[in-house]
C-alpha cells in the first residue's frame, strides 16, 4: 500500500513547496462519493480550476458531479462527454475571444485532450491518502518544476515533451497525463489565474501517482549530491571554475580556461 502521507512529507520538505499536492480521481458511480471521508459536496457552480486551489490551499476534499461545473471544463476533467452542439458553442465563443476565427478556434477542439467522462470528480490533499488517484498535480515555481523532474529522470531517463492548447491548461496537465500516463507539465491558463488563484510565478505538473515514488527516490540522490532547492545564486560575475570542479570532477578542461573581461572604451 501506498505511503501518500510519507511521500508528501518527504517530497514537500526537497522542493519546499508552498502548497499541498493535489490527488484527483474520476469516478464512474456518483454514489461513491459517499465513501469518502469529511467529503465537501460542492453545492455551487464553479470552473474546475478552482477545485484545485481549495485542496491545495485549504486542505479541502471536493467531490463535483456534471451540475457543478461548466461544460468545457466537464468535458475536459471527466465529467460529461463531447456533443457536436457544445463544441458549436465554444468554437463560438473562443473565436471573439482566444482565437481569430472560427476555423483557428476549432484546430484547438479538435486536438485537446479529454478525460473519459464519468459521474463525479473527487479531489484531495496527496497526504490524507483517502483514495487511490488517477493523477497527482503538484504547483510550484519553475525551478523547484526542473528539480521535480530531474528527479523523475535520475534512475529512467526519458525526455519530457511539453503541450500549449492556450485557453485550457488542464487538458495539458491533468487531461494529458490521464489519457498517456505520462507526466506532464503546464503553464497555467488565463482562466486558472483568474478564477484559481494561480500565481504570476506557478506551474504545475500532472504525474502519474505510480511515479511519485520515483520522483522522490531521485530528488533524495540528487540532494545527496548537492543538487537541491533552493539553488543557491552563483552570480554572473564570478569565475564558475571552482563550482563546476566540485561538481564535474573528472572533466579535466574545467579550470584550465578563463575568460578574460573586456572593457568597452
Amino acid at each position: 500500500m501506498t505511503d501518500w502521507p510519507g511521500l508528501t512529507e518527504e517530497i514537500e520538505r526537497l522542493l519546499r513547496l508552498q502548497t499541498y499536492p493535489v490527488a484527483y480521481k474520476r469516478l464512474d458511480d456518483v454514489k461513491e462519493l459517499d465513501n469518502i471521508p469529511n467529503l465537501r459536496k460542492l453545492d455551487r457552480t464553479a470552473t474546475f480550476c478552482q477545485l484545485p486551489t481549495l485542496v491545495r490551499r485549504g486542505g479541502w476534499t471536493i467531490g463535483v458531479t456534471r451540475d457543478n461545473v461548466p461544460e468545457r471544463c466537464a468535458r475536459i476533467n471527466g465529467l460529461a462527454a463531447t456533443t457536436g452542439e457544445e463544441i458549436d458553442r465554444e468554437v463560438a465563443n473562443f473565436a471573439t475571444s482566444w482565437f481569430a476565427t472560427r476555423e483557428e478556434a476549432r484546430k484547438q477542439m479538435a486536438e485537446y485532450p479529454l478525460v473519459p467522462a464519468g459521474e463525479a470528480v473527487v479531489l484531495a490533499p496527496m497526504a490524507a491518502g483517502k483514495f487511490s488517484p488517477d493523477v497527482v498535480l503538484i504547483y510550484g515555481n519553475p525551478a523547484q518544476m526542473m528539480l521535480l523532474m530531474n528527479g523523475l529522470q535520475f534512475k529512467n531517463y526519458d525526455r519530457f515533451n511539453f503541450f500549449f492548447i492556450g485557453e485550457g491548461a488542464c487538458a495539458d496537465g491533468l487531461a494529458q497525463c490521464y489519457t498517456t500516463g505520462k507526466p506532464a507539465l503546464a503553464i497555467p491558463c488565463f482562466g486558472e489565474r483568474r478564477f484559481g488563484g494561480v500565481t504570476d510565478d506557478e506551474m504545475v505538473i500532472a504525474l502519474p501517482p505510480g511515479m511519485i515514488e520515483t520522483a522522490v527516490e531521485g530528488l533524495q540522490e540528487l540532494w545527496k549530491r548537492g543538487l537541491r532547492y533552493p539553488i543557491m545564486y552563483f552570480g554572473p560575475e564570478c569565475d564558475p571554475a571552482p563550482a563546476l570542479a566540485r561538481a564535474y570532477p573528472d572533466d579535466t578542461t574545467i579550470g584550465k580556461k578563463r575568460w578574460k573581461a573586456s572593457r568597452t572604451k
